[in-house]
């Protein structure tokens, strides 16, 4: 099973929405259209895009569906998992991040009044924004089905989740870049304590149960 990550940005990356790597995201997601999974490398190559007065809602509308994807693949943990270290770890994250999707909805509902409700993405050949397609924003979530309760499910979860945290940390340090809005900067501050503090138990986990 191929483990899905959603956009893990790289330097030099293209903006997000732009033509090439709207059509690179939305096939990606086309191919894989009920297989539950999305391929990594097409994900690594999108970028949030220039410190314009839109980054900050680019921002917001990828990471609310990219929290929605950790919380879906926790609650699956919590359904499966037989381990008291995987279910805690779930639960912590269902918690943390429901409360910063929480709040994320309501700075993009107070500081853009004029924006769209769906979830929007910079076109750089057009100059303006534009909605999301549903397959984009599905492999922005990240919703993939982690397989049946066997025992390698831990495994898959732990390699999912690391890669998941792994993407929201490099769009973090992004916005920690390119973001003026202290709310902004300390939201992504705090992600990248937490969630780089998870990757590294998380590894810890998968080298201790499943040594190879």
């Amino acid at each position: 099973m191929r483990l899905t990550v959603w956009a893990l940005i790289l330097a030099g990356g293209f903006v997000l929405g732009a033509s090439w790597a709207g059509r690179e995201l939305e096939a990606t997601a086309h191919e894989s259209k009920g297989k539950g999974e999305l391929s990594i490398h097409r994900a690594h190559q999108i970028s949030l895009g220039p410190a314009d007065e839109s980054f900050d809602l680019r921002f917001l509308d990828a990471m609310i569906l990219h929290h929605e994807g950790a919380v879906s693949m926790a609650a699956e943990a919590l359904q499966k998992s037989r381990r008291r270290e995987i279910r805690q770890l779930a639960k912590g994250i269902m918690a943390a991040q429901s409360q910063e999707i929480k709040q994320m909805q309501g700075w993009r509902l107070s500081w853009y009044l004029q924006a769209p409700r769906d979830p929007v993405m910079g076109h750089e050949e057009m100059g303006h924004q534009m909605a999301m397609t549903p397959e984009m924003a599905a492999a922005m979530r990240m919703d993939t089905n982690l397989g049946s309760a066997d025992p390698e499910f831990d495994l898959r979860f732990l390699q999912a989740m690391i890669q998941h945290h792994e993407g929201a940390l490099v769009m973090a340090r992004e916005a920690l870049e390119k973001s003026k809005r202290l709310e902004i900067r300390q939201l992504a501050t705090a992600i990248v304590t937490t969630q780089q503090a998870e990757i590294e138990q998380m590894r810890a986990w998968q080298k201790r149960w499943y040594p190879r």
